[in-house]
């Protein structure tokens, strides 16, 4: 039951995030957006470890696979995902951002022993994403679509699922080379890493940064270092340790649903068939991707992975 909560809480903070990330990011550049973001979420996490106490004892190796997570785990999904958002709906990034799970099951398949493909995995994965098409599908206006097929927004989508593929890839490294490491040494050491790398290269792209003129942007930037960030990452890494990349990536497939309750609670938007339906589907997806492997499967599992 822990975890679900974790889970939960997981989706409803970045669930949020994309409707964040459309409001900063329409007053500065995503390269800025992305370095204030780590550094809101850095500063947040360092407190957190000051309380706690908590120390530092790193081998090189360890180091080495925090680089990698800081570097696609952080900061090159961050900086693709918020500069495509410039060029393409929110709701067809929700659709792209939940490739996740369907990248991490075959990085996974190839690179850990216990994330293997099955039939229910792949029918969850499916029926879940299905479940977020028709979810949003009645954002698909026309003109949106004419939108999304032009030049820009080709690459818009493209770099979202850059993102997306990044996401699976850190996902299934964090489980093989990180499993056991501290959620919250793991968080302060990805945004450290990604931070640090973002301000050597920010001002370098964007010049002059262009920083926001209003407090609701200052606001968004700051609750997505906080919670889009900073607490997101512990619940994150939190789950990849106790879950696996596979399980823990069906966060994304929660992400339309919050958007969609947030919009008819704060902007009265309205509700119809398609949130039963699509979040009905959702819900049968994860259900199905969790269904536990029966124990002569597994053991058939085993046996086929030691005559390897």
């Amino acid at each position: 039951m822990k975890q679900w909560l974790v889970f939960g809480l997981l989706g409803i903070v970045w669930g949020s995030s994309f409707l964040w990330i459309k409001i900063a990011v329409a007053e500065t550049g995503p390269f800025t957006l992305v370095a204030f973001r780590l550094l809101f979420g850095l500063l947040g996490l360092a407190l957190i470890m000051l309380a706690r106490k908590q120390g530092l004892s790193l081998s090189k190796r360890t180091l080495a696979a925090f680089a990698f997570m800081g570097v696609f785990n952080t900061a090159v999904p961050f900086v693709l995902i918020t500069w495509g958002e410039q060029y393409i709906a929110s709701s067809l990034a929700a659709i792209l951002n939940a490739t996740v799970p369907l990248f991490t099951i075959v990085c996974a398949h190839f690179w850990l022993h216990d994330e293997k493909i099955t039939l229910p995995k792949l029918a969850g994965l499916a029926l879940g994403f299905v479940g977020i098409v028709v979810l949003v599908s009645r954002d698909f206006a026309p003109e949106v679509l004419r939108d999304a097929l032009a030049g820009a927004g080709l690459w818009g989508q493209a770099a979202v699922l850059g993102g997306s593929l990044s996401y699976a890839v850190a996902a299934t490294f964090s489980r093989r080379h990180l499993r056991g490491q501290p959620p919250i040494l793991q968080t302060g050491m990805v945004l450290l890493i990604a931070d640090a790398l973002m301000w050597v290269v920010t001002p370098a792209v964007e010049r002059p940064m262009n920083l926001p003129d209003t407090p609701l942007a200052w606001f968004a930037i700051v609750w997505l270092g906080l919670l889009g960030s900073c607490l997101a990452y512990m619940l994150f890494f939190h789950l990849i340790n106790a879950w696996g990349p596979t399980r823990t990536s069906l966060v994304t497939y929660v992400f339309p649903v919050i958007g969609l309750v947030l919009g008819i609670v704060f902007l009265h938007e309205p509700a119809d068939w398609r949130l039963l339906i699509g979040s009905l589907l959702i819900v049968g997806g994860i259900g199905a991707v969790n269904v536990p492997i029966k124990p002569q499967s597994a053991a058939r599992t085993g046996a086929a992975v030691s005559a390897k």
